[in-house]
């Protein structure tokens, strides 16, 4: 039975024990073995015993009470000062493994207490007196070689420049010193097992150096349901700033602090891992919870487009995000990115579905005045233009989208697949804003049955059509949809306009005789002249007040109807007029002239158009000011 030797005397046994573990053979000093032969046996224990006593000189130089200034300041002191305490864990080693009971490991072990507590004075030292040398931003960029190759480059400048060169590069070699002091007193307190103690205090002034940066990024403390009780003003305004803030939080605090934990903690992996959680997560998990927060307020249609910029914000970083918080411990901090990740795109297709069926439930029968453009339409085609200004978002956000199966089921006749030429534009965004339209589309056809005077309805449908068609033409719809689809309702659009010309006008050609003419008598001709002075005044008076707001299709419209009219017109006042000569009030029968008709047709679709709103549309009242910033030279109507 192996007895161990009595605990010396004046050292607490649990303490003793710990650090006796830690200048273990088992620790990362391992010596050589203990060699057998009695003289040298002795000549070992000697050496150590002068190690303990050189030792004690440097170290009770250096005591607390003592010596007030920096160890450090004095580089070669300092050297001295961490040999002595490697020389002494030594010497402890030795004397542990050979020599329990000497009282020598009693006085080794009250210089080593004495030498920690240095070393953690100094460590509060190096941190407070040198912050601004070790701020993140400074560390996140850190490249020693870099900046001397710069100094070097620019000695020939002006010398304003030098100056302010020679003292960038005094701050960097300051930096430099403070990162190398501390991981010197890292890796001497890690192998005396004194790395918790390091830990504890490097934690404290660290963690209270990132809280600080990002109150001062403006990243404020909000529990979610005061996120959710916000007024939208506040809201945005949060928003704005947490998309400046999260980059720079990323970028430079984060990516810095990491960088100093690895170099500081580079002896001790679990010390390493560790630090940097315990400094970041509190910070890292609040930054990256907001944008969830955000995601489960109001789910208003105007929202989407924050929503989506947050979005990209995160997807954007996201590659730095995994680079560095990759450890196990800083998993959570990851996966609550993701969660705000997965929450912003359900919450934006959640929206899309909402504006979906919002259209769709649409019940107003208001009737625009003079068929002009519906409130819907002006509202629904601007809001899905400013969405396809985000199409590389939505394709993240509706690559797996379930809903988007649905499209495909409609026949193709009904609805074919967008062709965009731009291969940036993924098939999902196309899909997905093209059906949009087309629900749009479909409710502007129901719409259009509101009208009794159905040439009025095929009006309203151009006159909406031509609308949509030219937002597509003017936004990065155009590149969203595609040539193709485009081409496609240019010919929906002839065929409404077309529509509209034979059921509105028919009635006037029909009044004139048809080919070849006959021979009539006075009373007959006179009877033609009447009839179509009727109807020709019966179409002029109703349409006058109904109204094209396209200059363009106006004036398609105008010129389509004079060409078939005024030339028809024309003939038939030249063959029947001969036999009206003579005629009792003859001005009274042929009341236009064909010069005329042109006079009265330029007349036409110039009638105001109603300002009617749609009640249930109120809370998407996109107007310029609610459009991004970015993008409101776009939407110029």
């Amino acid at each position: 039975m192996v007895v161990l030797p009595e605990t010396p005397k004046g050292i607490h046994n649990s303490l003793f024990l710990k650090k006796l573990k830690a200048i273990s053979p088992s620790n990362s000093y391992p010596s050589s073995p203990i060699p057998s032969s009695p003289i040298i046996h002795k000549f070992t224990y000697s050496m150590m015993e002068e190690n303990i006593e050189n030792a004690e000189i440097i170290i009770n130089k250096w005591a607390l009470n003592s010596a007030p200034a920096s160890l450090f300041d004095q580089r070669k002191e300092a050297k001295e000062f961490l040999n002595s305490v490697k020389n002494l864990r030594r010497a402890m080693h030795f004397l542990v493994s050979e020599h329990r009971a000497s009282n020598k490991l009693v006085t080794a072990q009250n210089l080593m207490q004495i030498a920690m507590k240095r070393l953690e004075k100094e460590l509060c030292m190096i941190l407070s007196v040198h912050r601004d040398q070790l701020d993140p931003e400074s560390l996140s960029g850190l490249s020693s070689d870099d900046s001397s190759n710069f100094y070097e480059d620019e000695m020939g400048a002006d010398e304003e420049i030098k100056l302010a060169l020679e003292s960038i590069a005094k701050v960097e070699r300051e930096g430099a010193n403070a990162m190398s002091d501390l991981k010197s007193i890292a890796d001497c307190m890690i192998s005396a097992g004194y790395g918790q103690e390091f830990f504890k205090i490097y934690k404290i002034i660290r963690k209270s150096i990132v809280d600080e940066g990002l109150y001062l990024l403006g990243v404020e403390k909000f529990k979610a349901s005061q996120i959710q009780k916000m007024n939208k003003e506040n809201l945005d305004n949060l928003i704005k700033n947490w998309m400046i803030s999260v980059k720079i939080a990323i970028k430079t605090l984060f990516s810095g602090e990491k960088t100093l934990c690895d170099l500081v903690f580079s002896a001790s992996e679990s010390l390493r891992v560790s630090s940097f959680y315990e400094i970041t997560k509190e910070g890292a998990m609040h930054l990256f919870r907001f944008p969830e927060s955000v995601a489960k307020t109001k789910k208003s249609p105007l929202r989407i487009f924050q929503l989506m910029e947050l979005h990209e914000a995160i997807s954007i970083l996201w590659p730095e995000i995994e680079l560095i918080f990759n450890s196990e411990s800083t998993s959570g901090i990851k996966s609550q990115a993701f969660s705000s990740l997965q929450k912003l795109g359900e919450s934006v297709r959640s929206i899309l579905s909402e504006f979906q069926s919002t259209m769709q439930k649409d019940s107003s029968k208001d009737q625009i005045s003079g068929g002009g453009i519906h409130p819907l339409t002006r509202i629904a085609t601007t809001y899905i233009s400013s969405l396809a200004d985000y199409s590389l978002i939505l394709s993240d956000i509706l690559s797996d989208s379930p809903t988007l199966k649905n499209y495909t089921k409609l026949p193709e006749s009904y609805f074919e697949s967008p062709n965009s030429e731009d291969n940036s534009v993924t098939p999902q965004v196309s899909v997905c804003l093209a059906w949009l339209i087309l629900v749009l589309l479909c409710k502007l056809d129901r719409k259009a049955e509101l009208y009794k005077d159905v040439s009025l309805s095929y009006l309203f449908l151009a006159n909406n059509l031509q609308f949509i068609i030219q937002n597509v033409c003017t936004t990065r719809l155009k590149i969203v949809l595609g040539d193709d689809w485009i081409l496609k309702h240019i010919k929906k659009l002839k065929q409404y306009a077309l529509n509209y010309e034979t059921m509105a006008w028919n009635k006037v050609f029909s009044s004139l005789p048809q080919k070849p003419y006959q021979e009539l008598s006075a009373d007959a001709i006179g009877e033609c002249f009447q009839k179509f002075n009727a109807a020709f005044l019966e179409a002029y008076k109703k349409q006058k007040s109904w109204v094209v707001l396209d200059g363009k299709l106006r004036d398609e419209l105008k010129l389509s109807i004079a060409r078939k009219l005024v030339p028809a017109y024309r003939e038939f006042c030249e063959v029947y007029l001969v036999g009206m000569s003579g005629a009792r009030n003859l001005e009274m029968v042929v009341r236009f002239s064909p010069d005329d008709l042109g006079n009265y047709l330029s007349d036409l679709f110039h009638g105001a158009e109603s300002s009617d709103s749609l009640s249930s549309w109120s809370s998407l009242s996109i107007s310029q000011s609610c459009i991004p910033i970015c993008n409101q030279k776009l939407y110029a109507v």
